[in-house]
């Protein structure tokens, strides 16, 4: 445990601003999505931008290409929570059909984009990296959708993520990774509880 929290304040002791600007806009976008602000999106375009630098930086590319993605789809989020100055747009969730979709398209994503990474760049872990990209993915594109399951995609992707990026010596990602998880964890509840009531109402 010792070793953990040496390699941990080593990583925050040897962070760049930019670094600290991740930490701070990671944890702040994520917190405002919880609460399912729209303050959320533009925080977020933000912070993709950053993490995007610093993937490609650490040669994790799958995870650099998903911000890109993530831009575009928080982008879109953000107009489509929106709804023209309407009420607020409700919480809802996936069919079965839906579920198993989203599940194939993890699966299908994963293979196709490690299978490139291996090909075409010098990746540090193909499999895990684009497992985690397409678990991401799939939980952006729910979350812009206000789908319930989007938390449960991302919690699966920071479950890979912790190990991953501590195995590869980036403890300050790894725990940036952990309070996403935390605060997933907490936004699914919030969500589900919305969800709830607005099915009561």
């Amino acid at each position: 445990m010792n070793e953990i929290l040496k390699t941990i304040w080593a990583g925050f002791a040897g962070s760049s601003a930019l670094d600290l600007a991740n930490l701070v806009l990671g944890v702040t976008g994520v917190a405002l999505m919880v609460r399912r602000s729209l303050w959320a999106f533009p925080v977020g375009l933000v912070a993709v931008t950053v993490q995007g630098w610093l993937f490609f930086q650490t040669k994790f590319y799958a995870d650099a290409v998903l911000q890109v993605l993530f831009f575009g789809a928080l982008a879109w989020g953000w107009r489509h929570w929106r709804q023209g100055g309407g009420p607020e747009l409700p919480v809802t969730r996936l069919s079965g059909r839906g579920r198993l979709i989203a599940l194939t398209l993890v699966v299908v994503g994963t293979v196709i984009w490690a299978l490139a990474a291996r090909r075409w760049t010098d990746a540090v872990m193909p499999w895990r990296d684009a497992g985690i990209a397409a678990l991401q993915v799939a939980g952006q594109v729910l979350q812009a959708r206000k789908q319930i399951e989007n938390w449960a995609f991302f919690t699966a992707a920071n479950l890979i993520a912790i190990p991953a990026y501590f195995s590869a010596q980036l403890a300050f990602t790894a725990l940036l990774f952990a309070f996403y998880l935390g605060l997933g964890l907490i936004g699914w509840r919030a969500w589900w509880r919305a969800e709830r009531a607005l099915g009561t109402a």
